[in-house]
């Protein structure tokens, strides 16, 4: 299964969503999907979603999952690294109004210098990377975390340079 986080801000992430329903309808995706949504005014036709969901189905979302797709939220990026998964991020950009800054953006990058994401800043990169997990083309590193605040400490210095 594919789980996918788009948040839970009051910006629609309606251009992730919309993807993932042409990876659907073409084939690229092949197994179940299930997408927390969060705000939005686009309305998916194949796969599996609600706007929102509990604290206690996100972390049976996450532990079921094959592959994480999510934006650039720190807590659920590292949800996914510390249950070992196969994890794609995906930021909001503020150009097609999806949150109020780049952060996610910046954030996304010293998320994938690490090794263990896959970043896509391009939708169209989107189907591609999901096919790489599927098919166990490329390996990403393990994430090990062996200081809790090292990601954040990671991320700070990447946004000061």
């Amino acid at each position: 299964m594919i789980f996918v986080c788009a948040g839970s801000r009051g910006y629609p992430f309606d251009r992730l969503l919309k993807k993932l329903d042409a990876l659907c309808e073409t084939g690229v995706i092949t197994q179940p999907l299930f997408v927390q949504t969060g705000k939005k005014t686009y309305t998916p036709r194949h796969y599996e979603y609600k706007d929102f969901i509990s604290q206690e189905e996100f972390i049976m979302r996450i532990e079921t999952a094959d592959i994480i797709i999510t934006h650039a939220a720190s807590g659920t990026v590292m949800k996914a690294l510390n249950a070992g998964k196969k994890t794609i991020v995906v930021p909001r950009r503020v150009e097609f109004g999806e949150h109020v800054h780049d952060h996610q953006v910046q954030a996304a990058r010293a998320y994938g210098e690490t090794g263990c994401v896959l970043t896509v800043f391009d939708m169209e990169e989107l189907g591609a990377a999901i096919q790489a997990l599927q098919n166990n083309t490329i390996a990403l590193k393990r994430w090990v975390n062996p200081d809790p605040e090292s990601v954040v400490k990671l991320i700070d210095s990447f946004i000061t340079k």
